[in-house]
């Protein structure tokens, strides 16, 4: 009679002869709000999650697309509030103490570590020497930290130091998008198993290319495959006032987010999201558009209409919608109804930006 196959030995025997290897599933079990709700979902089939420890996210877009204000503000301050520790990385140099504040982002230092950095080499080095030593600590004593990279476009190669020291402003085209695509590819695999995570921001350009005129991610199509999940961002003006009326005077922006990659909800979803200067993000901006992509909200006249689960009818005009207790029921009553469906295989994300689809949302305002 054959003997069985004995798998615990054989996967303690693996793990202890390959260094860097861990067995078994990594879910990820802590999940980071943006502060919309609508954008929480299209990431993470969830109104109430977002983006996951354990995982790279990359929020990608043009300057003044909203990236800080999601990742250096929103998502920190989130983090925060689950007493998560945030290690902020500044290649910019721009994010102002008194800017965080104002988003409301604790600056102490119990709560925040704010580094300003320039070089690829020495965010990879940081990130290594982190992993390495909070690997060596007890499991049950490791805290929960969420690393923020603002921004990857702005990080430099010895190279571009070299060059630019002898007055020679060519770049190093050549390896920075290896170096970058490096960086986040060794960091999915070293954080994986850990509750650990890593939020950048990135900047796209415009594209040469006459028949693909979508703008493109700086660091290369190597450097989207190596991420978690990829958000795209476009900027548009914002020109309402705080009753939702149309203006001439631009008041914010309107920001189109796309969720290029995520194996958490369908990808290619997009949702337009509304942060006007003064008052910052209403969390529910957006849902609107994206109940009635669900025809959870129909158009009835001039008012919209949404049936619960006991079947009874609900009408109002489109501004009243933005109520958040009618928000939150038509939130509870989907998430009970849809599903998620789930990307289980790679995609093509090389078109960035679908200009059209973030043009089509705004038809919705």
């Amino acid at each position: 009679m054959a003997k069985s196959f004995d798998v615990s030995k054989f996967r303690k025997d693996l793990t202890k002869s390959i260094s860097g290897m861990s067995s078994g599933f990594n879910d990820p079990t802590d999940w980071i709000s943006t502060g919309s709700y609508a954008l929480n979902y299209l990431i993470s089939g969830d109104f109430h999650k977002g983006v996951p420890l354990g995982k790279v996210t990359v929020f990608a877009g043009e300057s003044g697309a909203g990236k800080s204000y999601f990742c250096s503000g929103n998502i920190v301050k989130h983090a925060q509030d689950q007493g998560i520790f945030v290690v902020l990385i500044d290649s910019e140099n721009a994010l102002d103490e008194s800017w965080l504040q104002a988003l409301d982002v604790d600056t102490s230092e119990d709560k925040l570590l704010k580094l300003n950095m320039s070089m690829i080499d020495d965010v990879a080095k940081t990130v290594s020497t982190f992993v390495a030593d909070y690997k060596a600590m007890p499991e049950e004593e490791r805290p929960k930290v969420l690393f923020v990279v603002d921004s990857l476009g702005m990080l430099l190669t010895p190279t571009d130091v070299d060059q630019f020291s002898k007055g020679d402003m060519k770049g190093d085209m050549g390896r920075k998008p290896k170096q970058l695509t490096a960086l986040v590819r060794n960091t999915v695999n070293m954080i994986g198993s850990l509750n650990v995570g890593l939020v950048c921001t990135n900047h796209t350009y415009a594209s040469q290319d006459m028949f693909d005129p979508d703008d493109k991610i700086s660091g290369g199509q190597g450097f989207v495959y190596a991420s978690s999940i990829v958000v795209a961002m476009k900027k548009m003006k914002l020109k309402e006032d705080e009753a939702g009326n149309k203006i001439s005077e631009v008041r914010g922006i309107r920001a189109g987010c796309k969720v290029m990659k995520t194996r958490y909800a369908k990808p290619f979803e997009a949702v337009q999201v509304k942060i006007p200067y003064e008052t910052g993000m209403n969390p529910y901006s957006g849902l609107i558009e994206l109940f009635e992509k669900q025809d959870l909200l129909v158009k009835q006249g001039n008012r919209l209409k949404y049936v619960d689960l006991n079947g009874e009818e609900h009408l109002d005009y489109r501004k009243a919608w933005m109520n958040p207790e009618k928000m939150n029921l038509i939130m509870s009553e989907y998430e009970q109804k849809l599903a998620p469906m789930v990307n289980t295989e790679e995609d093509d994300v090389e078109d960035v930006i679908d200009n059209n689809q973030i043009e089509e949302l705004s038809a919705h305002e």
